[in-house]
């Protein structure tokens, strides 16, 4: 079963994100590998983020603390809707809830000395929000000083991008190129109403480059995900709203 929708779905940015997250990276990995093999390999490495404000995607990336956030309310519900118990009740609030998120990446590494070449990171909302914003930031500088190649892949509409330029197009979606040993950054900026591009992965000079369709890619992680089984298209597409002129559009994509 196809997605709907020619590009990126916009109902996959809710709960289903970490799954599709994961599924994304590993079908990247498996259409790049015959492309650079031998010389090269891709790797989906795993690095583990605290968040430590999750009620920032409650009901949407973390339903587990909204359950807990509303278990704790029920007190509270209680004592407003009636007579005051005579009996209090203690509930023990944690001063910080942490939420350990493990983040898929893409490496593209050199088979012979395991240098990593290439990252392809797929953008999730910790990256693009306090307190993972900034370390996310402080790792883009870090691959960069390496002269390591970086490719974004921002599927998420919430959040603020680690990208920020005067130029760059206003757009629901973006990935960014910047290649190693350059002050350049290539962007895509698309919207929901347009097909994912095809874009370049960098190698080692003076070997060309790789091609990833990333069409192609999200098409396979949403067939073997299976999502148009918990997908509800009736409904309202995750926050933050699209505006009016994409409202038709979805729309009269999904009458049918």
């Amino acid at each position: 079963m196809k997605s709907p929708f020619p590009g990126m779905d916009p109902y996959l940015e809710d709960y289903l994100w970490p799954d599709v997250h994961q599924r994304l990276a590993a079908v990247i990995c498996e259409l790049l590998g015959p492309q650079i093999s031998p010389a090269y390999v891709a790797r989906m490495n795993l690095y583990t983020v605290n968040d430590t404000s999750p009620e920032e995607d409650v009901g949407i990336m973390y339903p587990d603390v909204e359950v807990l956030r509303r278990k704790a309310e029920e007190p509270a519900d209680e004592y407003a809707a009636g007579t005051p118990p005579t009996t209090p009740v203690t509930i023990s609030i944690p001063a910080t809830r942490t939420v350990e998120v493990r983040i898929p990446v893409v490496e593209i590494r050199d088979r012979k000395k395991n240098q990593l070449i290439t990252a392809i990171e797929i953008l999730s909302p910790v990256n693009k929000r306090k307190p993972g914003l900034r370390p996310y930031i402080e790792k883009r500088e870090r691959l960069h000083a390496s002269g390591v190649h970086l490719l974004e892949i921002d599927l998420i509409r919430r959040g603020q991008r680690p990208f920020i330029h005067p130029y760059l197009p206003k757009s629901h979606y973006l990935i960014t190129l910047t290649r190693a040993g350059t002050g350049n950054t290539d962007a895509w900026a698309f919207n929901v109403k347009d097909p994912l591009p095809v874009v370049p992965v960098p190698l080692k000079a003076p070997d060309e480059d790789a091609v990833l369709d990333l069409g192609k890619a999200l098409g396979l992680a949403y067939s073997r995900g299976l999502y148009h089984l918990s997908v509800n298209y009736r409904e309202e597409p995750p926050p933050p709203d699209f505006d009016e002129e994409a409202r038709a559009w979805m729309q009269d994509l999904l009458k049918g």
